[in-house]
């Protein structure tokens, strides 16, 4: 019974967040304390926890997964729909490697797939000097013609890579699945996040270049924009990566920050490959209040994976701080890693530009695919 009291938080949020979370929990019979609330000013009260009892986790995560109250848009509106992935392409091969894995996840999960191509505007593309004057050319009809060429020619691109879809299925390399294609002018990582929570997929999938490559491609990266702007788990799958087929996944590595957020992270991950046996290995990182970290705590964390994940098998390992990327290569040393699994908290502009995330971290160095999970 004492362990059935036990409260845990489940979010952190201001008041009135925090109060419209507590009434979609209770409405759905999780019993929901808040924390940390100035009686005085409630309103004004930043820092509510939400607080749950321990057995209700698993349920409470999964209302708070499916349901956004965060957003402009109605929940209900995707209630009953078939669920769907958003796969952004550039008609390169390692984004036609991410459709092929695309399609491999949404047979297992009766999803459809949306692919989405975007195209920017080379006349919006060219930086005005301070000096120029805002005139108007008298090249309009060249400027109006020139658009309507580029538009034809990806849409040609996109036929194409349409029918080496469809030419995939009809062979077998990639199970028959609903799908639907879409171009759109824009900047690539506002377009997609736009897209995303229009259509609010289960994730979205991105192909990415090469360890090498990505390194001078660091700043600007449109994968990296979008791990840092979409509130949707973002799938990477690097042009080299060993992993053709999902059914190939064996080895997960989900790195931990010993918090309530990795429980999430677990949940995400076994929603996705429920019926899988994987083998998990929970990563401890360091902080630089706790540099040997918490090995209490990931003891804790295990027992907690082996309890309610009986499906997967667990070990435990940790990184030093000043090592991370080196501690991580040598984990998949006579043991290659098949996924990265990475809770990604979001930042700031400024911690993004001068202190990347981990994701990120991982994403310019590392040729293995990756799940990241917004927390």
């Amino acid at each position: 019974m004492a362990e059935e009291s036990r409260l845990i938080t489940v979010a952190i949020h201001t008041y009135d967040k925090a109060q419209a979370l507590k009434a979609v929990l209770e409405s759905e019979g999780v019993e929901t304390v808040l924390q940390n609330v100035n009686l005085s000013q409630p309103v004004v009260s930043s820092g509510v926890r939400v607080r749950i009892h321990e057995t209700d986790l698993p349920l409470a995560l999964r209302i708070i997964e499916n349901l956004d109250i965060f957003t402009n848009g109605s929940p209900a509106d995707s209630e009953g729909k078939q669920p769907t992935i958003l796969v952004p392409v550039d008609f390169s091969a390692y984004s036609a490697l991410a459709c092929d894995i695309a399609f491999h996840i949404a047979a297992e999960h009766c999803a459809s797939v949306r692919i989405l191509n975007t195209y920017i505007d080379p006349s919006l593309s060219t930086a005005i000097q301070l000096s120029d004057s805002l005139t108007f050319d008298d090249d309009i009809v060249a400027e109006a013609e020139e658009d309507k060429t580029i538009e034809t020619e990806v849409g040609l691109m996109m036929k194409k890579f349409t029918l080496s879809i469809r030419e995939k299925i009809k062979t077998g390399i990639i199970p028959a699945v609903k799908f639907t294609t879409e171009i759109r002018e824009g900047i690539p990582e506002d377009v997609i996040d736009i897209m995303a929570k229009e259509i609010k997929p289960m994730f979205i999938v991105m192909g990415t270049r090469g360890a090498g490559k990505k390194e001078r491609d660091l700043i600007g990266s449109v994968t990296a924009e979008v791990l840092d702007t979409t509130r949707f788990p973002v799938f990477t799958v690097p042009e080299s990566t060993h992993l053709n087929e999902i059914e190939q996944l064996r080895r997960v590595v989900l790195f931990s920050s010993l918090d309530q957020e990795d429980i999430l992270a677990l949940d995400a991950l076994y929603r996705l490959f429920p019926l899988k046996n994987l083998h998990v290995t929970l990563v401890s990182i360091p902080s630089k209040k706790n540099p040997h970290g918490n090995q209490e705590t990931l003891r804790r964390l295990l027992d907690y994976c082996k309890e309610h994940y009986a499906g997967y098998t667990f070990d435990t390992a940790s990184l030093t701080l000043d090592n991370v990327i080196d501690d991580f290569n040598n984990l998949g040393n006579g043991n290659p890693i098949d996924l990265i699994t990475v809770p990604n908290r979001k930042k700031n502009v400024f911690a993004r530009l001068f202190n990347p995330g981990l994701a990120h971290r991982l994403l310019f160095h590392a040729d293995i695919p990756m799940m990241v999970i917004p927390v």
